[in-house]
């Protein structure tokens, strides 16, 4: 097991354990929801996850970026820049 991990890029390891903690967090407050049974607490509970989630969205995409910003040539660059944007547009509009 502990060979198996040292072969993976900390880049994607970092990205893998941001999302777990993401999912995780989605998981328990929908147990937290059903816990409590009352849409008020559920809206508030969600919009907890409406903060979060773009927050790891852009964690994950930011070390991603990072990790292959050494592999790409500028305009390569400028076009994940361009998509990013897009991601970010999408979300927030």
């Amino acid at each position: 097991m502990k060979s198996w991990l040292s072969t993976i890029e900390t880049t994607v390891l970092s990205m893998a354990v941001l999302r777990l903690i993401g999912g995780s967090l989605e998981v328990t407050i929908a147990l937290l929801m059903l816990f409590f049974n009352d849409p008020k607490k559920s809206l508030a509970l969600n919009s907890i996850l409406a903060m979060v989630g773009p927050f790891i969205l852009l964690s994950t995409i930011a070390i991603g970026v990072a990790g292959v910003a050494q592999e790409l040539s500028f305009s390569k660059l400028v076009f994940v820049g361009i998509g990013v944007t897009c991601i970010l547009i999408g979300v927030f509009k």
